[in-house]
């Protein structure tokens, strides 16, 4: 074998093995749940580790039935920034599960690889 070879077994074994850290990391991402909030903690949002939502809870101390519209407007944007919270935490969490998978891929990430 020549010094520029490519040993073809070698290269398969770290594929395999950075297919399962993949196939692991995601199992992990789906199984996740992180919590997002807002207003105080008036309004949570539990997602997944891939964002998507898993739970909405509600304070019943948000709700002003005097005032349903302003109450219905707070609660809409209680809701949509705690969702935000917990999907950008969730993105956190993807970087960190598969960031490093990434760097294995000679550092230029899944962009890099036809089809991602």
């Amino acid at each position: 074998m020549n010094p520029g070879d490519v040993n073809l077994q070698q290269l398969l074994e770290q594929a395999q093995l950075m297919q399962q850290q993949l196939v692991s990391a995601q199992q992990e991402l789906n199984d996740a749940q992180i919590e997002g909030s807002a207003g105080g903690g008036m309004v949570t949002a539990v997602v997944n580790g891939s964002g998507e939502l898993l739970e909405l809870k509600i304070d019943p101390s948000v709700i002003d039935a005097g005032d349903a519209q302003d109450t219905a407007d707070t609660i809409a944007d209680l809701v949509i920034a705690a969702v935000r919270d917990a999907v950008r935490a969730a993105g956190d969490l993807q970087q960190e599960k598969l960031g490093p998978l990434a760097q294995g891929l000679g550092g230029g990430g899944l962009g890099q690889l036809p089809g991602f």
